[in-house]
C-alpha cells in the first residue's frame, strides 16, 4: 500500500471537509481529486487511515471526516503554505480596499450631513466604489417658498435627485476640479434643476475621488455656502 497515496487521500479528505463541512466518501475522493486507481484501492486507503486514527466516521454519515490527528499531520506535512500565502495576500488586498471604501463612505456621509444641517439645503456626494450620488436634506429644499408654493418645480427637482445617475453624468460633463465651482440657474445643464444653484467641488480622499456639493434655491447665501464647503473639504481631508 502506497504511503504517499494514503497521505494524498488524507489531504483530499481534509480539504474537502474544510471546504464543505460534509463527510466525504471514497467515490467523491476518486472523482473530485483525480486518483488514477480503483475505488477499492481508495476504500482500502481510507480504512487504513481510519485504523491509524487519522479519519473517523460520524454516526449519521457513511463518509469520513478528519480527526485531530489527521489535522495535525495535514498542518505539519501537507498544507501548501506557498499557495495559501498567495491567496491570503489577494484576499487581504481586496478586504483592505473594501474597508477603505467603507471608511471613506462613512466620512463622506458625515460631511454631507454637516453640509445639509449647516446650509439648510440639499447636500450631496458621489460614492468612491460605485459612482452613485447620495443626497441629504431634501426636505430642506421643499420647505423653501420657491418649492413649497410650486409643486411642479419641486417634483422636477426631486425627480433629478431620485435619478442620481443622470445627476452624476451631468457632473462628469462639467469642468469640475478641486476648486469650488458655482452653477447658477440656467448654467445647470439639466433643465429640471435650473430653478436651483449648485456649489460643487471634486474631493480626493485616500486614493478615491468624487464630487461633493450643495444644491439649493438660486437665492441661497453663496459666500456662506462656499466657505462651508471649503471647510467641510478640509475636515474630510483631515486638515
Amino acid at each position: 500500500m502506497s504511503e504517499e497515496r494514503k497521505k494524498r487521500v488524507l489531504q483530499a479528505i481534509v480539504k474537502h471537509f474544510i471546504n464543505t463541512a460534509e463527510p466525504v466518501g471514497s467515490n467523491t475522493i476518486l472523482v473530485s481529486y483525480q486518483f488514477h486507481v480503483s475505488p477499492a484501492t481508495i476504500r482500502n486507503d481510507m480504512m487504513s487511515l481510519e485504523r491509524s486514527g487519522y479519519i473517523q466516521q460520524p454516526h449519521t454519515s457513511a463518509g469520513r471526516i478528519p480527526t485531530d490527528k489527521g489535522y495535525r499531520l495535514f498542518v505539519d506535512e501537507m498544507a501548501d503554505f506557498g499557495k495559501a500565502r498567495e491567496e491570503a495576500l489577494i484576499a487581504l488586498k481586496t478586504i483592505r480596499k473594501q474597508y477603505k471604501v467603507e471608511k471613506v463612505k462613512e466620512e463622506l456621509y458625515d460631511a454631507v450631513s454637516l453640509l445639509a444641517r449647516a446650509t439648510k439645503s440639499v447636500s450631496f456626494a458621489t460614492t468612491p466604489d460605485n459612482p452613485r450620488t447620495f443626497f441629504l436634506g431634501m426636505s430642506n429644499v421643499l420647505r423653501e417658498p420657491e418649492f413649497s408654493h410650486d409643486s411642479v418645480r419641486a417634483s422636477e427637482v426631486i425627480e433629478v435627485l431620485e435619478r442620481g445617475d443622470n445627476f452624476v453624468n451631468t457632473l462628469r460633463s462639467l469642468d469640475i476640479t478641486e476648486n469650488i465651482r458655482t452653477f447658477i440657474g440656467e448654467e445647470n445643464i439639466l433643465p429640471q434643476i435650473q430653478s436651483c444653484s449648485i456649489i460643487v467641488s471634486k474631493y480626493l480622499k485616500d486614493g478615491f475621488e468624487g464630487y461633493l456639493g450643495i444644491l439649493g434655491p438660486k437665492r441661497m447665501n453663496y459666500a456662506y455656502n462656499i466657505v462651508l464647503l471649503e471647510e467641510i473639504k478640509k475636515l474630510l481631508n483631515g486638515s
